[in-house]
């Protein structure tokens, strides 16, 4: 019998279903109401709710609340550190069921092969992972990438299948400056979705930024400026990452009126954080507990979300949509108890899903042996210079002065004021640039951290209040083939290394979580204060968020939007 003839039958009832979940409290995300039903599913559609049916296989819901599954709006899946399959045995077991991800990370380093990976490895997934094309690579022209895709090079990519429209368009100025690049990229993807990114942004500006058929936006971090994001016509991404944390200050917008136009995203998250907290799940738990009505959250949630992105055919419990089905012990608290995606229990389907490509980006980080002297800062005339100050639980950062010590010519950290020295080391092998300055924030009273992951054209970045531990940690991690490393200048302390493009390792997710437990504590041995350091560290090189940053050029002004001279 054809699909579509079979979905009828099993619907009306004339047949078996193939599956029914029985006696499940459906929520109602229209009222709010739980509603006594079963659920009737044929392949991978809901053919039947708010009726009794009987199933050639029967999952007894013995009277578990019944949800639409969650739809992560924005991610990396890079940030996860693990690939694409390891995140999923992760968020799927939590009602996680879509994932709607930019792999502008990869793409940094790697261009066009980096995309094809993550398109690769979103046919091979059990749950439906989506991929927003990279608008931003390199992100600005004031730092050094791996890779440079214009509009030609997004165009063709545009026929996969489970390619949706353009990632976060970051360069906002660049936008507004109405650059050609970005322009021709906006004209070839206009009437796909595309994705916002303009921390701050406001007034004629954010008009002009908008009207450049820019359609979502996830950089809102005060509720004024989530508002006047909303009015203005942007689809809201309230996002809860592992720095970027703004569920606390957005989570009173969520009503009957706006849950429409909200969605939820975790942008970047790390394998601590998922195992610790949750993912999805963790910002709806959170919504309602800052008193958000528990059915606007779950439609954020789910119908919201998919709306965002015209995928009609989810987030509803309702017949003709896609049999995505969270089983929950108690709504407050989203306590998931077993997950459906199209239509199979998850742990089947994530055993029968086939497997992913093979790596891509070995051995990309390119870099010199490095000398303590490498990390040597001149003195300028100056009695200040410029300081970017790292706010905990932010990506933005502050532009501070202060005036470091001064010996022999040079300026030095100051652990005692909490001055460290940020070094940012091009490591594509195009022009071994070393941007050179000084952070506040990270409280570390000796040693030094670096890493690889360095937002968006991943630089290897390392903070450090003695030359030698910096020179020996970023050494370290060019071994590593990437990585994460906290070195003091005798040893290192604790190491992650990250070999597929200098950002993602193959191993298991719990083998990578007792890894950054490690580094977390090794860190925290050296006087940082950060409860992310490596995510702080990722983001100080990221010249398109607010105020002070670094790249491999040196000091980034991004309100000016130049290049700064201690």
């Amino acid at each position: 019998m054809h699909e579509l003839a079979r979905r009828i039958a099993q619907g009306s009832g004339e047949e078996p279903a193939d599956l029914v979940i029985k006696d499940v409290r459906l929520l109602d995300l229209v009222t709010g109401a739980l509603l006594p039903s079963d659920i009737a599913v044929c392949g991978d559609t809901i053919v039947g709710t708010l009726e009794r049916y009987e199933g050639r296989r029967v999952i007894e819901g013995r009277g578990r609340i019944a949800v639409p599954g969650f739809v992560d709006t924005h991610l990396h899946v890079e940030s996860s550190l693990v690939t694409p399959g390891e995140l999923e045995r992760c968020v799927l077991p939590r009602g996680v069921t879509t994932l709607v991800c930019d792999p502008h990370e990869i793409a940094n380093v790697l261009g066009v092969e980096g995309i094809r990976w993550v398109l690769a490895w979103a046919e091979a997934l059990a749950l439906d992972l989506r991929v927003q094309l990279s608008s931003c690579v390199p992100a600005t022209p004031f730092e050094t990438a791996g890779a440079r895709l214009e509009a030609e090079d997004l165009a063709p990519l545009l026929a996969h299948p489970k390619a949706l429209g353009l990632a976060e368009v970051m360069n906002f100025p660049g936008v507004l400056a109405r650059d050609p690049g970005l322009l021709a990229k906006l004209e070839a993807f206009a009437g796909r979705p595309i994705d916002g990114h303009c921390p701050l942004l406001s007034g004629k500006g954010l008009c002009g930024y908008v009207a450049a058929g820019i359609r979502s936006e996830h950089e809102a971090t005060r509720l004024e400026e989530a508002l006047e994001k909303l009015r203005k016509g942007l689809h809201l991404f309230i996002r809860e990452g592992s720095v970027s944390k703004d569920l606390a200050a957005l989570a009173p917008l969520i009503s009957a009126d706006s849950s429409p136009f909200l969605a939820f995203c975790t942008d970047d998250r790390n394998p601590l954080d998922i195992e610790e907290e949750g993912h999805v799940d963790f910002l709806i738990r959170g919504a309602i507990r800052a008193g958000a009505p528990p059915h606007h959250v779950y439609r954020v949630a789910s119908w919201s979300g998919a709306r965002a992105f015209g995928l009609a055919d989810r987030g509803l419990l309702a017949p003709g949509r896609r049999a995505d089905i969270v089983l929950v012990d108690d709504l407050e608290t989203c306590a998931v108890s077993e997950v459906l995606v199209a239509g199979r229990p998850a742990a089947e389907a994530l055993a029968a899903r086939s497997e992913g490509p093979a790596p891509v980006g070995r051995a990309s980080v390119r870099v010199r042996q490095l000398a303590a002297s490498d990390f040597a800062v001149p003195a300028p005339a100056g009695a200040s210079v410029p300081v970017i100050g790292v706010i905990p639980g932010k990506i933005i950062t502050e532009r501070l002065e202060a005036a470091p010590p001064r010996r022999a010519g040079q300026l030095h950290a100051e652990p005692s004021a909490d001055l460290a020295k940020v070094a940012v080391i091009e490591r594509h092998g195009k022009n071994g640039n070393i941007g050179k300055g000084f952070v506040r924030g990270f409280g570390l009273r000796q040693g030094a951290i670096a890493s690889s992951v360095g937002h968006d054209s991943h630089n290897l970045t390392v903070v450090g209040v003695d030359d030698a531990a910096m020179a020996l940690a970023a050494n370290r991690v060019a071994a590593l083939e990437g990585g994460f490393v906290v070195a003091t200048s005798e040893r290192v302390l604790a190491e992650l290394a990250l070999p597929i493009a200098g950002l993602v390792t193959d191993l298991p997710f719990a083998e990578v979580t007792g890894a950054l437990r490690r580094l977390r504590a090794a860190a925290r041995a050296l006087g940082c204060m950060l409860p992310e350091p490596f995510l702080q560290v990722a983001f100080l090189p990221l010249p398109v968020i607010p105020h002070l940053k670094i790249t491999d050029l040196g000091l980034f002004d991004v309100d000016r939007f130049e290049l700064v001279r201690l």
